[in-house]
């Protein structure tokens, strides 16, 4: 059956996005991509056993099960075949390749993300011309192109990449470790440590699969375009789908090529072009004008109305081609906000703002001044076992942090908090039919089995039978499951995911004593307990409403207060939890998008223990080269346009702070508006919601407080003249594109992304080994107009801070 055809609703009609939104919060809770779609053909009923139906002309898709079923597939293909050479070959190839990359940009001056997408398209491309190239018959073809490249084993190679594609937050405690605390004592046990931190966040996802994947109403809004893309490449049986699709890849292959050959400027030979500035070359030595209008270095200033050429920066936090618009409209509230805020408390001089850099993660000495700021001595401190003295804190005085970076730990804190009420208020109705299964009747009946805990039970044909009836008779259950059911496919063993757990969670609690974490064994439980409440209630919220939630504040507030005075224990019980449970929510992510595309569960489960491991392995691998060849750079405070340790500061920057937590936020103490703040924030969207209840209009409802907390502190970091631009090709697409070329934005706009992300992201691959020094030695183009000598000027020619940070 042909993919459904969609197009976006006229503007003005009654499908508009304004109604759209507000009849999906009525039943589901998700707003497809901010707009309306109208559903073209006609419907037949259908009990969704395996075929799609056919949508009424003019019906708009609202509901979680309107998706599912109608702009997704329902069709299956049992005899399709993933279990390939090319599978194996590209699956383990993108995720070394997504792994290594994804390391590499976690040691950038802004954090960026390996595509998913750009992954997905590359692997149909090897793929087809694998399948093409490869002779199809004799001892060859059948063992290595037995068969045309189908959706099944594109599928299994996207969850491979994308388990492998993730920066393991181990890897930033092991760099700390060796950057700020004298090193790490194994390097194997190192290499174990990341392994068992991945795996524990991916089991326990496994094994929570019930509530986080099977149903409908946790739909994963993230693979909806991924699964939509491969039904593109795979799914359609009209005669001119080869034709649709040739012309599609034509313009990926076009784009990729020619935004490859043009980062080659910004990234090298014209790095001026990362962030122009017309103030700064206007007032080459003005320093408000540098904080204010400055972006174009790491930590230099707020990118206000800069412009940006280079794509790697403009796209560091994704695309902004898939941004949905009323996201969009909440940054841009935030971001203004944030530029005020900062603005704010640096020149009204709070916290002393003024002796310390105006963008800055690190930690500093009491003594720095408007001249000189000191880096906190954090090794006077602590003792050999890197434990905090308390004699040693009173006599060198409490550190102090920049008051942006203060601003941002507030407003996040704020957002946190703020994100429960704004779901409680306007999405009630949608949390509580996505936590049904958390209801007392469910888990009467969960516990009246005796069986329920032991994940090594294998049930009987009956039992099995019993529970098969059960979810095919359940409308809660998503269609693409029961069909996957009705064909005949035989789940992961519960036991699988068990034993793996346990394996993973021996191994880490092993390998933490051998690192000298000082985290104690009944702290590695705690974390374990931690990861699991977080797995449940923020993965089932992402899931039914795409937003993610950042928990690593709550994870280092919590070691903090857990264990006070132990900066490691820090570390690494936030590696253990926030991100095992981020871990665990890209795992259910991928596997609702083996579900959508009825990928057999066991090699679903395979591939993604496949390439979660190999990932873990070449981050570490990625992790020990450019510590071991960037360290002073990682360690200084602005660091280059190339390398950054920004990451890594700000993980042991709190690390040491909530370590010290009742001297630093605790009620009372110097910062404790970081820890009121969570409380503030399940304020802050009150006053939108009951000038609603005053005064209904859908504006109220519009301006999400919950977001706008959490972008006021976005520009504390990093590279920041690329926001503007960012906000201009977002707006371009996702209102003037979609709005007045919707045919074009339909077929292009998601491929012409993609192409944008990986052409950037190969060439930044190859620059980092060829020139950038990723492998040892470095080859920096020579110094000239459009590469200007950083010690006199940013690169943007904004003038460089008179601040000596020693």
């Amino acid at each position: 059956m042909d993919p459904i055809d969609i197009k976006p609703a006229a503007a003005g009609s009654d499908t508009s996005s304004e109604k759209l939104k507000n009849e999906s919060s009525d039943k589901d809770g998700v707003e497809v991509s901010n707009v309306a779609y109208v559903l073209k053909g006609d419907r037949a009923d259908a009990d969704y056993a395996g075929e799609t139906p056919e949508p009424e002309e003019g019906h708009v898709v609202s509901s979680a099960k309107d998706i599912v079923t109608q702009v997704l597939s329902l069709d299956d293909n049992p005899s399709l075949n993933p279990w390939t050479f090319r599978m194996w070959f590209l699956g383990l190839g993108l995720a070394i390749f997504g792994s290594v990359l994804q390391e590499i940009f976690y040691f950038k001056p802004q954090t960026i993300f390996v595509s998913l997408v750009f992954l997905t398209v590359i692997a149909y491309a090897i793929g087809e011309a694998m399948a093409a190239v490869i002779p199809k018959s004799g001892f060859i073809g059948r063992w290595f192109n037995p068969h045309p490249f189908n959706l099944k084993e594109h599928a299994a190679i996207t969850l491979m990449a994308s388990a492998g594609t993730q920066s393991a937050l181990a890897t930033e405690a092991l760099a700390a470790q060796q950057l700020f605390y004298g090193g790490y004592p194994s390097k194997a046990a190192g290499i174990f440590l990341v392994l068992s931190s991945q795996l524990i966040g991916y089991t326990m996802a496994g094994l929570l699969r019930s509530v986080l994947v099977y149903p409908v109403k946790l739909l994963w809004p993230q693979n909806l375009p991924l699964t939509s893309l491969l039904e593109t490449f795979h799914g359609s049986k009209a005669p001119d789908s080869k034709t649709i699709v040739k012309k599609r890849m034509k313009v990926f292959w076009i784009v990729a090529g020619l935004i490859f050959v043009w980062e080659v400027f910004p990234e090298y030979i014209f790095p001026v072009l990362e962030g122009v500035s017309i103030f700064c070359l206007a007032r080459q030595n003005d320093l408000v004008f540098t904080n204010l209008f400055g972006g174009a270095s790491g930590n230099e200033g707020l990118g206000f109305l800069s412009l940006c050429l280079d794509w790697q920066y403009i796209a560091s936090l994704g695309s902004p081609l898939w941004l949905p618009l009323e996201t969009m409209v909440n940054s841009v509230v935030g971001y203004l906000g944030c530029i005020i805020l900062f603005m704010g408390l640096y020149y009204g001089n709070i916290f002393r703002a003024q002796d310390f850099p105006f963008l800055s993660q690190e930690l500093f000495d009491t003594t720095s001044n408007g001249t000189n700021a000191f880096i906190y001595n954090q090794t006077s401190i602590m003792t050999p076992e890197f434990i905090i003295d308390q004699k040693a804190l009173d006599a060198q005085g409490l550190p102090w942090i920049t008051a942006t970076y203060l601003g941002y730990l507030i407003t996040t804190n704020l957002g946190l908090t703020a994100t429960f009420t704004h779901m409680l208020l306007w999405n009630f109705d949608d949390l509580k039919a996505g936590w049904e299964w958390a209801s007392p009747s469910s888990i009467k009946k969960m516990l009246s089995d005796p069986n329920w805990y032991k994940f090594w039970y294998k049930r009987t044909v009956e039992e099995e039978a019993a529970w098969a009836e059960e979810k095919l008779n359940d409308d809660r259950c998503d269609p693409h499951y029961k069909v996957m059911m009705r064909n005949g496919y035989k789940e992961a063993p519960m036991w699988w995911w068990g034993a793996l757990l346990v394996i993973s969670w021996a191994i880490g609690l092993v390998c933490l004593y051998v690192m000298k974490s000082t985290l104690p064994w009944w702290g590695f439980i705690l974390s374990s307990l931690f990861t699991m409440v977080f797995l449940l209630f923020f993965g089932a919220q992402y899931g039914i409403t795409g937003f993610g939630f950042n928990i690593q504040p709550i994870c280092q507030m919590l070691a903090g207060y857990l264990f006070p005075g132990r900066p490691l224990a820090n570390l690494y019980f936030t590696c253990y939890t926030y991100n095992a449970c981020s871990m665990g929510q890209v795992l259910a992510r991928d596997l609702k998008l083996g579900q959508y595309v009825k990928l057999a569960p066991v090699c679903t489960f395979t591939v993604q223990v496949v390439g979660c491991l190999v990932g873990a392995l070449m981050n570490y691998i990625m992790m020990l080269s450019i510590v071991d060849n960037q360290a002073e750079v990682l360690k200084s405070v602005q660091g280059t346009n190339i390398w950054s340790g920004q990451n890594i500061q700000q993980f042991n920057t709190l690390a040491i702070a909530w370590s010290i937590a009742k001297d630093m936020f605790s009620i009372g103490a110097k910062y404790e508006w970081v820890t009121i703040a969570y409380l503030v924030g399940f304020l802050v969207p009150l006053p939108m919601y009951f000038g609603n209840k005053i005064w209904p209009h859908r504006a109220w409802s519009y301006f999400n407080f919950s977001i706008i907390s959490w972008y006021l502190g976005w520009l504390f970091v990093g590279i920041n003249a690329s926001i503007m631009s960012y906000f201009l090709i977002g707006f371009g697409a996702q209102y003037w594109l979609r709005k007045y070329r919707p045919v074009w934005f339909t077929k292009y706009n998601y491929i012409v992304s993609a192409a944008l992300d990986g052409g950037t992201q190969t060439l930044v691959f190859i620059l980092t080994f060829a020139v950038f020094g990723g492998s040892g030695k470095a080859r920096p183009f020579p110094t000239w107009a459009g590469n200007p000598d950083t010690s006199v000027h940013n690169l943007d020619y904004c003038a460089v801070s008179p601040i000596v940070v020693e």
